[in-house]
């Protein structure tokens, strides 16, 4: 796969489909690689003549890490906060946005649809606000705003969400993984353990960088309440969210839509805060129509 230089860094990404389809960027998670996003998902963009591209976020995957970066604790980051202080967060969520901005300008894609999942939507909506210029339609899923007042996660999902594996044997590793994709999976399409270990293992033998995962939980946090910024997004956008997420609860998706001008919010019956087979055709209606949208005559 190939590597381009973008904002500093060095960013893996794949395209997928048409030279000449549109261009549709697609933001991972946190933590998460660009081979979590499902084949068959692409598959299906593609079919709708997106030009797919998806890509390592930096300290995951193949991108570039910031292990050299001084990286405080959480109790450090939340202390810092509470009283008011820089936590000294090595990257926050617009440094994640300018890369997804320069990997387009990398690429030559003057401008891009965007679809963000979770962290990836707070990059996208961040993309959206400080570079209106590359973003032609905007796709937030399971993602929020930063505003203090919408709920946090169930307790379970706050449990693995903040837990570190205690070894680092490679089956060992996937049983975490696959710990914590139970506990926020969607109700309606439970996750199989015989198709889902595969998918985990392949993932950690590609890259395994758990203090990348940490620096970017950091900023998140640190990126705080990020509604100002979201007020002034300009793409059509669609917010794609579900009755069941114990990750980012409903609330964070109606926060979302009720913030971006003019945005429509999309509620999935049992969704939870993955991306099963049964969920992916809203998500491929979800982008088609926001793109529907930036197609229309201002």
């Amino acid at each position: 796969m190939p590597k381009v230089a973008a904002n500093g860094i060095e960013i893996e990404y794949e395209a997928h489909g048409p030279e000449g389809g549109e261009p549709l960027l697609l933001i991972m998670g946190l933590g998460q690689q660009l081979t979590r996003w499902p084949v068959s998902l692409i598959e299906r963009l593609v079919g709708e003549g997106f030009r797919v591209v998806r890509f390592d976020n930096r300290d995951i995957g193949l991108s570039t890490g910031f292990d050299a970066a001084p990286t405080p604790d959480l109790p450090t980051v939340f202390g810092a906060l509470a009283e008011g202080r820089d936590p000294g967060a090595p990257y926050l969520l617009a440094d994640m946005a300018d890369d997804a901005a320069s990997l387009l300008d990398a690429l030559g894609i003057a401008r891009a649809h965007v679809a963000g999942v979770s962290m990836g939507g707070m990059i996208g909506q961040m993309l959206a606000a400080r570079r209106p210029d590359k973003v032609l339609s905007l796709t937030s899923v399971m993602s929020t705003t930063g505003n203090p007042a919408v709920p946090p996660a169930t307790p379970e999902a706050q449990a693995v969400l903040f837990a570190r594996p205690t070894t680092t044997d490679l089956e060992g590793l996937v049983e975490h993984a696959l710990k914590a994709q139970i506990v926020i999976q969607s109700p309606a399409w439970p996750v199989n353990p015989e198709t889902e270990r595969p998918l985990l293992r392949a993932g950690i033998q590609r890259a395994y960088r758990p203090m990348g995962v940490l620096r970017q939980m950091i900023a998140v946090i640190a990126s705080g309440d990020r509604r100002a910024a979201l007020e002034t997004i300009t793409a059509p956008t669609v917010v794609l969210h579900g009755d069941a997420d114990p990750l980012v609860p409903l609330e964070g998706g109606k926060d979302t839509a009720a913030t971006i001008p003019g945005a429509e919010l999309r509620i999935v019956e049992g969704m939870g805060h993955d991306l099963p087979e049964g969920v992916r055709g809203a998500f491929v209606e979800a982008v088609k129509a926001a793109a529907a949208r930036a197609r229309q005559p201002a």
